[in-house]
């Protein structure tokens, strides 16, 4: 008997199964709608699968449907409150709805979103994307709804204990926040040094460009490149050559160097290199070449505001 009840379900647990397994290939794909529609009846008739619950949030999520993500979060919280990640998404998502609401009502919501992040790290000391959360949440909070630098670096701490790129990168992010750029760029190169990835080498790069330092920019890009081999890194150079209007060459040749290499991989569309390098010769003076790159540039990307101002520029030399 036992093994025919077993026969009788298993086409429903097959069935299951399988829109599980659509959903999480078109949630990676970035089909989010088509991962909503297909959940949407999926959790209607399934309401006990926690699992499609959490991936009907996330596809909401994917959306910036803040509201019908929290409404799903929210069942799993009260479904398994003793569950970290649960908490972890419920307070995220409720971050984002303050983010995207008056002043007025983000203050209604806040204490919500702090409670869910404290339980999530309170039940999982190892959570290390809760502890992310409440490092940037205590540095953006104003002093007088609770943001705390002190609290912050508490995290940032917590974070370096479990993994020590994530401690350096959370301080760095600290102290870029509260305008303190040495020790940023101290704790970004520990990040470089222990951890060496592309977003430890971005996260240098982004604060010398924001501190108008654009030697030291490509100097860093350059190591990154060094260690990483990405054509992407080409763009970076000559974007920052060309708008602080230094090592003109450098930034020519690396440009040169990512059109001829460029895939989609890489990111940034070949209209924006035509764009850097129309400036670049508009730095050197070179009014033809400069406008055979931004015509280039137009005749790509034609709606593109930034290139139709360039070539007005352009012509005036």
């Amino acid at each position: 008997m036992r093994y025919l009840i077993f026969l009788f379900f298993l086409p429903v647990l097959t069935f299951g199964q399988s829109t599980i397994d659509t959903a999480k290939s078109l949630i990676a794909k970035q089909q989010f709608k088509k991962a909503e529609t297909l959940l949407s009846s999926y959790v209607q008739s399934h309401q006990n699968d926690l699992t499609g619950i959490e991936l009907f949030g996330d596809a909401y999520g994917h959306q910036k449907k803040w509201d019908e993500a929290i409404d799903q979060y929210k069942k799993l919280v009260e479904r398994k409150p003793n569950n970290a990640n649960y908490h972890y998404k419920y307070g995220g998502a409720l971050g984002m709805k303050a983010l995207s609401v008056s002043k007025l009502k983000a203050l209604g919501i806040i204490g919500d979103v702090k409670e869910a992040f404290l339980k999530a790290a309170e039940l999982d000391p190892k959570h290390i994307d809760t502890r992310w959360a409440l490092v940037e949440l205590y540095m953006q909070l104003p002093g007088i709804v609770g943001g705390s630098k002190r609290k912050s670096l508490k995290y940032a701490n917590e974070l370096e204990a479990l993994s020590k790129v994530d401690g350096y990168l959370a301080k760095g992010y600290i102290y870029e926040y509260d305008d303190e750029p040495e020790l940023a760029e101290k704790y970004y190169k520990l990040a470089i040094n222990v951890g060496g990835s592309l977003t430890c080498f971005d996260k240098l790069t982004n604060l010398y460009e924001k501190e108008n330092q654009p030697e030291k920019a490509i100097g860093n890009l350059e190591a990154s490149g060094e260690k990483h081999q990405r054509n992407a890194m080409h763009y970076q150079i000559g974007k920052v050559c060309a708008e602080y209007n230094i090592q003109l060459e450098k930034g020519e040749k690396c440009l040169l160097v990512y059109i001829e290499n460029y895939s989609a991989k890489d990111g940034v569309p070949k209209a924006w290199a035509y764009y850097r390098l129309a400036q670049i010769y508009k730095n050197k003076s070179q009014k033809e070449s400069a406008l055979k790159w931004i015509n280039k540039a137009i005749a790509d990307l034609p709606k593109i505001e930034v290139f139709t101002e360039e070539k007005a520029q352009i012509e005036q030399l």
